[in-house]
């Protein structure tokens, strides 16, 4: 029952009167939203075909079209981020750049807080949220590139590295992201697998720290001394077992001695700093030690930097063995996984190129499909005509000497062993070639692991033993020489049962040419970083032999 007919009535005309009354004034107001998320889509659509804008430092993101219009198009081109609320986590992301071993400006991160400050105060212009949401994706996309592969091509610097085979799907990686929150993880995720890579970076963040503290110069040596030795007084000791607390020589609890006396646990300190950074570990504090101690920690940051950097050019690998060697830390590191820190490892000392044009060690990666005992050295053509030519003319009992014969270059492979003025005269029309027999003379030592490749670069051992106890080791031709190659052809041939230690040191000193074929091919690769971090967490510093971090810093300064 209804007990107030005419109220109710009353109250229902009254009603309809405010909703019919309010149409004229909802329709404006849903056209003008409507008309701004149209004009949006289509800035965001015309940025995005254009592939440029002239605020940014990169101004073109051509390369990134294709993933933007897959981020966009599903959404039909509405802005990603600027009614989301997850700005301000991929804004954090870009700003953490550094932590990887970039540069925060390279992501536009000053100018798109700028343009977020804008709109938050009330400019909701069209144009400025399609800039600032492509800008945005385009920054995260650029963030996930360098990461990846690095900023500057290995081409450009002049090495011959493949162009890495899986690109990173970037739109994907963005709506997992999205979807989970999980920026940070996303980028971590785009970085190489690389054990070297991850230790690398970790000691990133540990110099950067040490950077920004206040570090007072160590006094120079005294007057009229040009070294410090075990057992003298220094009045530096304290200045010096500060910096040696504060880069992990010395434990953190060490109390430098009151005497000013350079002895002890403070020597042990030294040692550990100079073997770091490919000094003699003699504990003398000589100008070499004293100056790679005064080196800023702001330029260990960067030589860790421009090392990340080149670690990222390597391919990404999957998890399985691998053996890398690094030629100015003169080092080989060989992996049963190269993507696990606590796998099996084996590193050795090696030898490397010589710091000039024609010797230098390459930076390439290889593939090692087999491992040749007691073998030939077959001499390079361009070694016969620049060395062992102009010797033989010179000294024609250097061909027996070092064991050598010629063989043609077409034809049966008979050996000559006589030398004479027709075996000289095929030499030099190329008609012959000239190798090294098996055995101790043999520059190849007892056994060659081959990796095949057109610049005629392997890894062999070396009867030059004497030359492993120098720091700087950069002698060879080009070749990787190594300190234990028996070690290393176990490691090759551990899935091989037959090739026991006992054959393989009979088959390295046989004096007769012998084969092992590798079940499967083992990854090889040899890079270039000054800045390195072995397995027990050391950071290991060494000079620029070749002079690629100067060439680095330049074409990074290019690219901008």
């Amino acid at each position: 029952m209804n007990l107030f007919p005419h109220r109710n009535g009353a109250m229902m005309r009254l009603g309809l009167w405010l909703i019919v009354g309010a149409l004229p004034l909802a329709w404006p107001l849903g056209d003008a939203a409507a008309q701004a998320a149209q004009s949006e889509s289509e800035a965001i659509k015309a940025l995005i075909a254009r592939g440029s804008l002239p605020e940014l430092r990169h101004p073109d993101f051509h390369e990134f079209r294709q993933a933007l219009d897959a981020s966009y198009q599903p959404g039909g081109y509405a802005p990603l981020w600027l009614a989301g609320g997850t700005t301000p986590a991929i804004v954090a992301e870009l700003k953490d750049a550094p932590s990887h071993g970039l540069e925060v400006r390279d992501y536009d991160v000053a100018w798109l807080e700028g343009e977020l400050n804008a709109i938050a105060a009330g400019d909701r212009a069209p144009a400025r949220i399609a800039r600032a949401d492509v800008v945005l994706t385009v920054s995260f996309f650029r963030l996930l590139s360098d990461v990846r592969d690095g900023r500057v091509s290995p081409e450009r610097a002049g090495f011959k590295l493949e162009e890495p085979e899986n690109r990173i799907d970037l739109a994907a990686v963005l709506l997992r992201a999205k979807q989970t929150g999980q920026w940070h993880e996303a980028v971590v995720a785009a970085a190489p697998p690389f054990v070297l890579y991850r230790r690398l970076e970790a000691a990133l963040a540990r110099y950067r720290g040490l950077a920004s503290q206040s570090v007072p110069p160590l006094p120079p040596l005294p007057a009229g001394k040009s070294k410090i030795a075990p057992g003298d007084a220094y009045a530096g000791v304290g200045a010096l077992s500060d910096r040696l607390r504060l880069v992990g020589d010395l434990p953190a609890d060490f109390v430098a001695p009151t005497d000013n006396k350079y002895e002890g646990a403070l020597v042990d300190g030294v040692r550990r700093f100079q073997d770091r950074h490919g000094l003699k570990a003699d504990g003398v504090i000589g100008r070499d030690t004293l100056d790679q101690l005064s080196v800023p920690f702001s330029e260990r940051v960067r030589q860790i930097e421009l090392s990340l950097e080149r670690l990222r050019w390597l391919p990404k690998l999957p998890p399985r063995p691998l053996i890398a060697v690094n030629i100015p830390s003169f080092r080989l590191w060989a992996f049963t996984d190269a993507g696990n820190d606590t796998a099996a490892q084996l590193t050795m000392p090696v030898i490397v190129g010589r710091a000039v044009t024609a010797r230098k060690t390459p930076v390439f990666i290889g593939e090692m499909r087999y491992i040749e005992f007691s073998p030939y050295w077959n001499v390079p053509p361009a070694i016969l005509r620049s060395e062992t030519i102009p010797k033989l003319e010179r000294d024609p009992g250097y061909w027996q000497s070092e064991d050598l014969e010629a063989v043609p270059v077409s034809g049966p492979a008979t050996p000559i062993t006589a030398f004479n003025a027709q075996t000289l005269e095929g030499l030099k029309s190329g008609k012959l070639r000239v190798r090294q027999r098996p055995g101790p003379k043999n520059a190849l030592g007892a056994v060659k692991f081959v990796l095949p490749n057109t610049m005629d670069i392997y890894l062999h051992s070396t009867p030059a033993k004497q030359l492993f106890s120098e720091t700087r080791r950069d002698f060879s031709h080009g070749c990787i020489r190594l300190s234990d190659p028996p070690a290393l052809a176990a490691f090759v041939l551990r899935d091989q049962p037959d090739w026991t230690k006992e054959r393989i040191e009979e088959a390295m000193s046989s004096g007769k040419s012998n084969t092992a074929k590798l079940t499967q091919p083992l990854p090889v690769v040899i890079f270039y970083t000054t800045a390195i971090v072995d397995s027990t967490g050391a950071v290991r510093f060494t000079s620029d032999i070749y002079g690629y971090d100067r060439k680095l810093e330049d074409l990074l300064a290019q690219a901008t």
